[in-house]
This record gives structure tokens, C-alpha cells and sequence, in this order.
């Protein structure tokens, strides 16, 4: 066993390991998912479908939805998580006008072609029970990203040529138990953000040859927030969990830069939407549990931001003009032995972009996850987990027209086709 002196230098190599390591690994990492919300940050909920997701299971993860798990693990543990994303969708355009001139777009393709771009997405996370009641931990995730890109001569090129967005987000926190029946959990939340969007200037036949527009911003001063949770164990074998992440307002820096025309500074101010978690976990047997999760995301918040010149003046603007995001989940996990668990869930997405706000960047619609998984624990210090899920997009429109946000003098119409996404989960734990 490992004195209170060796435990605390030993947290504080694996807390900088979990910090710097996946640091520089979340910079490069962008995922598709409700909205561009990131929602594979465990490879043991994973295979659930995330039911479950913000009460104690053997999985560090749960701390990321619900600080309050933390009690739940003993000693000081460590865990990372890897997926791998394979988004795929194709935007085949029926029709594109240009209104004005009442011309049909000409001389490029009218598909996309798959827009989707594989993503990898780590996670990482660090336990301590510091005492009998206080637990404390640190996370690195990646919650909001995505990247697209289609063809960059087609005719929706005025709304898209590529577009990534990124963060990395760094939480340390603390738990306290309360009573056995009660536990609360509370963390800081450091997040960066950065935005790069590129469209064509304009169509053939009016322009041949259209330069790109390129806006891009970062906020390295980083942004704020919070994540608070709470545990209820109301009897033996059931868990009530519900967890909260605060909104995070980003200040953007870049730039504006059309074709190879002079780079106007740009800033804007960017609030990335909070989010409620609450879950349910029940011992059916010794060694079968059923769970369940209900997730709220307050996508409405993101409407229009302005983009502005150092000098205050509004050079274009953003409007994404969400809606609310839900998700609802429900698995199940059976300890086939005392080495080996496996799991299965399904899910459905109640996606905040429709018909209404939906764009190239991101031609995301609601959609149904299937998932499956298995860990195994390589007796008490060493555990592996193994998830995946297939998610099935329902069909989808783009109808960029003058009632549309986004609208720029084109008419595009058409089916999004061939959507889907398979997502493979690796994991695994270490305890000290």
C-alpha cells in the first residue's frame, strides 16, 4: 500500500499526465454529434447508449455528466477514453437559384459529395478519496466539435466549403458525501474554443471562379463555467443522479478574410449552451442492472451572434437560430462472470436543427443509436472497456431559401442522403 505522501505525489503525476497528455490530443480532435455537441466522452457508456450516464457505475466517466460519482470510487483511480467516429452524409441538391437574376446555378456539381470527416475523440479522468466523505478529480474533455467538407466547387459552395470547430475543456471538482443515501459534486469548468468556416464568395455563372471567405476565431483567454451534481441511492440497488453544466461564454478573436483581400480583425462573443443530465440506474439481480437517461440542452440560447471590426461595426453575423436538444436512453448490463461485463442500449435524439435552421455545415437531423459493449477487469487494479454504437439519422432536408437564417441571395433545395455514423470506444483504468 502507498503512504498519504506517496498518494499525493502520485496524483499529482497522474493529474498532469490526464492535463497535458490529452491536452494536446482534444486540440485535434472535432466529432459530429446533436448539434456539434460531443457526446462520446466514455467508452463504457458508450456501449449503453449513455443510459445511466450520471450514476456510479465501475467507470470514472460518470463525473463528467455528475461530479457527485466521485464518491463511488475508492483509492485513486485514473481512466482514459478513445473513440473514433466515422460520420457519413451526402447533400444532393435538387435545386439552386440565383434569386436575382431568377438563373439556375450551372458548370458544378450539384452534390456535395460526403461531407462527413473522421473524427477521434479522447477523454481522460482522475479520482482521489481524499477521505471517508471528500472525493476529489480532475477531467480533460473535448465537449463541443465538429468538421465537414464538402467538394469545394458544387452549388451550395456559398453556404459551405469546409467548416471545424474545436474545444478542449479542462474540469477540476469535488465531491462530498453527504450521508450513504446522499452525495453532492461541484467543478470548475476552463474551456477554449476555436472556429473556422469557409464559403465561396459566390456561384457560376456569375463568377466562374469564386475566392473563399474565410472567418476564423479562438478564444485563448479561455472561458468560464461550471458542473454541479447530485447522487440519491434512495435503497439498496437503485441510484437517482442528476447532473449540470453551466453555459460557457467564449470572446472570439480572428479574423475575416475574403479571397486574397486584406485580413479584417474580427470579434465576437459566443455562448455555448448548459445542459441537464438526469439518469437512473436499478439492480435487477446480482448480476443484471437496467438504466436510463433523460438529457436536456439548451440549444435555444443559440440564436445570432454579430461578428464585429475592432471599431464596433458589424461585419456579418451568424445565426443559427437553434432549438432546444433532447435525448432520452435506456441499457442494460449483465456480469456474465466476475472478470467479464456486458451491455447493451438504445437511444433517440431529438436533434435542435430542422428544416428551418438546417445548413451544409452541418446537415444534422434526430436520430436513433444502437449500442453494445463489454469490459473486462484484469483483477482488482487494471480494467478494459470496449464500446460501440451505429447511429441511424432519420431523413433530412436542406431548404436555404429568403425565410431561412442563413439565406445569401441562393436557393438551394434538396435531400440529405447515405447519413450515418458508427462510433468505436476504447478504455481503460488504472487503480492505485
Amino acid at each position: 500500500m502507498f503512504s498519504w505522501e506517496q498518494k499525493v505525489l502520485c496524483m499529482s503525476r497522474y493529474s498532469l499526465i490526464t492535463i497535458t497528455g490529452f491536452y494536446s490530443l482534444l486540440i485535434a480532435s472535432e466529432a459530429i454529434a446533436g448539434a456539434f455537441a460531443v457526446r462520446e466522452q466514455s467508452a463504457w457508456y458508450q456501449g449503453l447508449s449513455f443510459a445511466g450516464n450520471a450514476t456510479i457505475s465501475k467507470s470514472l466517466s460518470s463525473m463528467y455528466w455528475n461530479p457527485a460519482t466521485m464518491t463511488g470510487h475508492e483509492g485513486m483511480q485514473t481512466e482514459t477514453s478513445q473513440s473514433i467516429v466515422f460520420p457519413s452524409a451526402t447533400i444532393d441538391l435538387d435545386r439552386a437559384t440565383v434569386d436575382v437574376l431568377g438563373i439556375p446555378v450551372s458548370g458544378v456539381p450539384y452534390s456535395s459529395g460526403d461531407v462527413g470527416i473522421d473524427a477521434w475523440v479522447p477523454a481522460g479522468y482522475s479520482t482521489w478519496k481524499f477521505n471517508d466523505r471528500l472525493s476529489l478529480g480532475i477531467s480533460s474533455n473535448a465537449p463541443y466539435g465538429f468538421e465537414t467538407k464538402p467538394q469545394i466547387e458544387w452549388a451550395g459552395q456559398v453556404y459551405a466549403r469546409s467548416s471545424r470547430v474545436l474545444t478542449t475543456n479542462v474540469t477540476p471538482m469535488a465531491a462530498y458525501e453527504v450521508t450513504e443515501k446522499f452525495s453532492l459534486g461541484v467543478g470548475m469548468q476552463f474551456q477554449y474554443l476555436q472556429v473556422r468556416l469557409k464559403s465561396a464568395t459566390g456561384v457560376p455563372p456569375i463568377t466562374a471562379s469564386s475566392p473563399t471567405a474565410e472567418l476564423r476565431g479562438e478564444d485563448n483567454n479561455l472561458g468560464f463555467g461550471a458542473t454541479v451534481g447530485a447522487l440519491f441511492k434512495p435503497w439498496q440497488g437503485t441510484q437517482l443522479g442528476i447532473g449540470y453544466r453551466s453555459p460557457v461564454e467564449h470572446n472570439l478573436k480572428g479574423r475575416l478574410v475574403i479571397g486574397g483581400g486584406v485580413p479584417v480583425p474580427i470579434r465576437a462573443n459566443i455562448i455555448m449552451p448548459e445542459t441537464v443530465t438526469v439518469s437512473f440506474q436499478q439492480e435487477l439481480s446480482e448480476r443484471w442492472r437496467g438504466m436510463g437517461t433523460f438529457e436536456w440542452t439548451h440549444w435555444s440560447r443559440f440564436g445570432t451572434f454579430p461578428v464585429h471590426n475592432l471599431q464596433g461595426v458589424e461585419e456579418t453575423n451568424l445565426p443559427f437560430q437553434y432549438n432546444d436538444g433532447y435525448f432520452i436512453s435506456l441499457g442494460t448490463e449483465y456480469d456474465f462472470t466476475s472478470s467479464i461485463t456486458g451491455r447493451f442500449g438504445l437511444a433517440y435524439e431529438w436533434s435542435p436543427i430542422d428544416e428551418a435552421n438546417r445548413t451544409p455545415r452541418l446537415p444534422d437531423t434526430n436520430r436513433f443509436w444502437l449500442s453494445a459493449g463489454l469490459s473486462y477487469f484484469y483483477g482488482d487494479w487494471l480494467e478494459f472497456d470496449f464500446g460501440y454504437s451505429h447511429v441511424f439519422p432519420e431523413k433530412g432536408n436542406i431548404n436555404i431559401n429568403p425565410d431561412h437564417p442563413f439565406y445569401e441571395g441562393i436557393t438551394i433545395q434538396g435531400p440529405v442522403n447515405d447519413a450515418s455514423a458508427d462510433i468505436i470506444s476504447l478504455g481503460a483504468r488504472l487503480k492505485f
